[in-house]
């Protein structure tokens, strides 16, 4: 008899990351897609205020500064989740052997793995600056570490997919068939 229980134990796993995978996504995208009307919004009514009213709106660059900095990284770990960031594939215009593309492709996602490591420890150093001094806006005093834990975030965001694609391209070169 074959013991299933340790492959539907693997596939609960599986399962369970993929939900909290959706679930992340889910809430990245409605973040990205608010903010990105906020920032788009706000620019708009700044330039209108100070360009046709003459009226200076004090704070609102604070604001669009803050989102700005969110939609950016929540975009960027968006993109790395879907694989859909910029990559220079130029062995595969060069080769057609496959073997040699999943070589690069693992040697590359390897690199992205050690950055992404670098990423998350200057970011969380930013960040921890930013939570020791204190800083704040000007206008409506907010926390300067509140758009810098955007960079901690995203690092981390980016970290996880550069592991799970290194899992994915290990699996694939070394795990044939």
């Amino acid at each position: 008899m074959i013991d299933t229980s340790r492959g539907n134990n693997m596939k609960a796993i599986v399962d369970l990351f993929a939900s909290i995978d959706n679930a992340i996504a889910l809430f990245m995208k409605v973040a990205v897609s608010v903010m990105g009307i906020f920032v788009s919004f706000a620019m708009v009514v700044g330039i209108v205020s100070r360009a046709l009213l003459g009226i200076q709106v004090f704070g609102l660059e604070e604001l669009v500064l803050t989102a700005a900095m969110w939609l950016y990284m929540l975009g960027a770990g968006l993109a790395s989740r879907e694989k859909s960031h910029l990559s220079a594939d130029f062995v595969e215009a060069f080769s057609s052997n496959e073997t040699l593309h999943d070589v690069t492709r693992l040697i590359a996602t390897v690199l992205s793995v050690v950055m992404a490591v670098f990423f998350v420890t200057w970011s969380y150093s930013l960040f921890a600056w930013g939570v020791e001094k204190g800083q704040v806006t000007p206008v409506f005093s907010i926390p300067q570490y509140i758009s810098q834990g955007s960079l901690f975030v995203a690092s981390i965001l980016l970290f996880l997919y550069a592991l799970r694609d290194l899992i994915h391209d290990a699996g694939k070169l070394f795990i044939k068939g």
